[in-house]
């Protein structure tokens, strides 16, 4: 796996790159918590990835890990959309690339993909975490503020991560903490928690009615949800499967919001399995490059 950066529409994109170069394509789309980056995302996901035929991009969003701290504060999720839209068009991906995304990352993906012309298509997408309603609930608020410190990492962590054990793991919660601390990325994560004045609902992107076309999405997707998720609506992924023509739901138990970090193996071997059965065009290339790993 090896860091990258490349000029998007004026702006420094940082990714990870990982694979042969004759690999299925896969974008990975990582998180919007603080400190969240590709790496946070993807670090353990994407070595059985590329092992099994697929070459990995993962950039880091517009505002987020090394990429440039920038946010339209008039259309953020827009400026971000036109921004990674930007990078899959550098790397010139044919055919069009597995798209996977994790929490914010799946929640933009399916809002683009829904719509009647999208900026970026996908033989595929997975989500994990992502799309439905986002309740602006007690949970979301106890991640919301954030003072940079370490054990105030370990309690967002433990509202994402159901398992105990990750905010017992030090050096884990280490090194999710030197992720945050990247000269502004505190003001960019911060950015989708502000409050308007006047406003009822909470600002940014939370407690908002999800307007998803997901009737739209023609691709096969594959919904990956954690059973004790706090930041959505309980089944919140079979509701939104039921309007996908091609989705499957797989549901984890004893999994929170992050089932790409607490249940990594599982996740990858869902994923594979997903794109085997899904997509024609890519069945012997990554079974091939299976066997041969």
């Amino acid at each position: 796996m090896k860091s990258y950066t490349v000029e998007v529409n004026g702006l420094k994109t940082h990714y990870l790159e990982a694979g042969d170069a004759d690999g299925y394509p896969m974008v990975m789309l990582h998180s919007g918590e603080y400190g969240g980056c590709a790496e946070g995302s993807w670090k353990v996901a994407i070595p059985p990835l590329v092992e099994a035929g697929f070459h990995v991009y993962a950039p880091d969003w517009l505002g987020f890990g090394q990429s440039d701290k920038v946010v339209d504060f008039a259309n953020p999720k827009g400026r971000r959309m036109e921004h990674m839209a930007g990078f899959i068009r550098s790397l010139d991906l044919d055919p069009d690339p597995v798209l996977v995304g994790n929490s914010m990352g799946g929640t933009y993906l399916l809002q683009e993909l829904g719509k009647r012309t999208p900026a970026f298509r996908a033989a595929a997408a997975i989500v994990a975490s992502g799309g439905g309603f986002v309740p602006n609930n007690q949970a979301r608020r106890d991640i919301q503020d954030y003072n940079m410190t370490k054990e105030r990492m370990r309690e967002i962590l433990g509202v994402v991560l159901h398992d105990p054990r990750w905010v017992e793991d030090e050096e884990f919660i280490t090194w999710r903490h030197e992720l945050s601390l990247v000269p502004g990325a505190w003001e960019c994560a911060a950015s989708a928690r502000l409050v308007p004045p006047g406003t009822s609902r909470g600002g940014g992107e939370f407690g908002k009615e999800d307007t998803t076309r997901y009737e739209e999405i023609e691709c096969p997707t594959l919904l990956v949800a954690g059973a004790q998720d706090p930041l959505r609506v309980p089944g919140y992924a079979d509701e939104i499967a039921e309007r996908i023509p091609t989705a499957r739901v797989r549901t984890y138990d004893e999994c929170g919001h992050m089932p790409n970090i607490e249940y990594p193996d599982l996740f990858v071997a869902d994923v594979i399995e997903f794109c085997r059965d899904m997509i024609p065009e890519g069945r012997s290339l990554l079974t091939e490059s299976t066997s041969q790993g």
